[in-house]
């Protein structure tokens, strides 16, 4: 509970709670056990492990939103789906889940948003993560659309490997750029800096992102897997597996072919989530 404080005017006033995030509230063992990682003391070694588990284990998915639910934002709702039932999330979910799993672990975690597309102007409603471990800063970002396997030491220049894809961080004037290596070049693919973020900013985001008109994840489908070599995606009907040499294999789905498309995708739905989603997607086609 938040404690009063009186300000300078005299008016009472609500000072920050003592775990603003929740974070008690997470069962670490569960979810160590969801990714199949054990506990280990802080380490870059111990942070890539969980970073690429957690991503290789834990769908990106928009069937909430794309459904009328928009996600609810609490570490008990999102531990119920991403950690005891075989479903995912999307940004907000994977990234407050892994923030608090590495807070209980020892590591400093500063929650952060990011522009998406910033040069095409695009949202910044995108959540990702500072981490510090030894001294030294990384970023986090189990949630952007299973693009990122691995955290990137956050250093101008840096040059990680993700899965095949090569991705680049570059620093200017404050701003953190995260590229990905391109036929034309590097493409930037968000933008952020180093502002801590409060619970209520994503709930503003979340209602944003759920619920806009021209959001992408109000407006379609949208399942991401990620693995050494091989992206798997669900973007509507559409099934797409991408490798890193540029190949690609597309399939158009029936619409009684999706449900056992997303089990392959490791998203598991109850009856009413599945029918409720195909009237959606339909009614969006």
């Amino acid at each position: 509970m938040a404690a009063q404080t009186t300000a300078p005017d005299g008016s009472q006033a609500h000072a920050e709670p003592a775990d603003p995030w929740g974070v008690d509230v997470l069962d670490l063992d569960a979810y160590l056990a969801r990714i199949g990682r054990p506990a280990e003391p802080p380490s870059p070694e111990a942070l890539t492990a969980l970073h690429e588990a957690h991503v290789r284990t834990i769908p990106f998915e928009n069937v909430d939103s794309l459904s009328g639910r928009s996600p609810a934002l609490d570490l008990e709702t999102i531990q119920a789906k991403l950690v005891t039932r075989h479903r995912g999330g999307y940004c907000y979910e994977h990234s407050l889940l892994f923030a608090a799993a590495l807070e209980r672990l020892g590591y400093g975690v500063t929650r952060l948003t990011a522009r998406v597309q910033p040069h095409r102007n695009g949202p910044k409603s995108h959540m990702n993560l500072l981490v510090t471990v030894d001294g030294a800063s990384y970023l986090a970002d189990v949630g952007f659309g299973a693009g990122v396997l691995h955290p990137m030491p956050l250093a101008d220049g840096t040059v990680v490997d993700q899965a095949g894809w090569t991705n680049r961080i570059s620093h200017r004037d404050g701003v953190w750029t995260l590229e990905k290596r391109t036929a034309d070049g590097w493409e930037p693919l968000h933008a952020f800096d180093e502002t801590p973020q409060r619970p209520i900013d994503y709930e503003v985001f979340n209602h944003y992102v759920a619920t806009h008109p021209k959001s992408p994840f109000a407006g379609g489908l949208i399942v991401m897997r990620l693995e050494p070599g091989v992206s798997r995606k669900l973007l509507g009907r559409k099934r797409v597996v991408e490798r890193p040499d540029g190949s690609k294999d597309e399939t158009l789905l029936d619409h009684d072919e999706i449900i056992g498309e997303l089990r392959a995708l490791d998203v598991v739905l109850t009856d009413d989530e599945a029918a409720t989603l195909i009237e959606a997607m339909k009614a969006t086609e």
